[in-house]
């Protein structure tokens, strides 16, 4: 699959020039001559090229922006400022910073960087769990493989899941699990824990009456295969 660049560049030379080096390196490139309309197609790239001297919004308002709508899509910003208070402005958003003039071989160096640092991240963050459920750390959602719609958990059942991944195929006492997402001490006998897990498994599991993804140590606690 091609690596797909969202290049955000008011000058006409400079992005007919990312353009076509981009595109002989095997690139697919959007080019955009201002932010506007940036935000909607940020989310079909796997990292941005964005100057700073943009028509309208400047470039730093408009890397936030991107930033608030998709975290993690890496921000490259291209700039003629050299002033360091520049960079470290930038550097507060953006994943990386070049200044003009540069070489079209660094450029494509550094994104290369930042698309295999974004992919191994996002490899990181989503889980498999079974055969059919994703569990995406990042964007906070859990999605059935087969349907590929998102199972919408209670705020309790998702607090349950991310403790049990936390401890992914450990035996987890049902008192230690109740303590740490009802952050209150675990009275003997109530049914609470067992309650949500057993809706847990309703969402979750292909077959809630033989688990395989939530296991029940009878009498201990509970254990979340990997």
């Amino acid at each position: 699959m091609k690596k797909s660049v969202l290049c955000i560049e008011d000058n006409i030379e400079i992005g007919n020039l990312v353009k076509e080096k981009l595109e002989q390196r095997g690139f697919s490139v959007q080019w955009l001559l201002s932010g506007e309309g940036a935000e909607k197609e940020v989310l079909h790239h796997d990292v941005v090229i964005l100057d700073i001297m943009l028509p309208g919004l400047d470039g730093f308002t408009v890397g936030r922006r991107l930033k608030e709508v998709s975290p993690m899509i890496p921000i490259l910003l291209l700039s003629a400022r050299t002033a360091i208070h520049d960079k470290l402005d930038g550097l507060q958003f953006a994943d990386d910073y070049v200044t003009k003039p540069f070489h079209s071989d660094e450029l494509i160096a550094r994104l290369e960087v930042l698309i295999r640092r974004h992919h191994a991240s996002e490899t990181r963050a989503r889980i498999q769990l079974g055969e059919h459920i994703e569990v995406d750390l990042s964007a906070q959602t859990v999605i059935d493989k087969h349907t590929r719609g998102e199972i919408i958990l209670t705020g309790k059942e998702h607090r349950i899941l991310l403790y049990l991944l936390e401890n992914a195929n450990q035996i987890l006492p049902k008192e230690k699990i109740f303590e740490a997402v009802w952050d209150e001490p675990y009275i003997h006998g109530d049914k609470t824990l067992f309650m949500h897990i057993g809706h847990l498994r309703k969402k979750l599991e292909q077959n809630p009456d033989n688990p395989e993804i939530i296991e029940t140590f009878k009498g201990i606690g509970y254990r979340l295969k990997r």
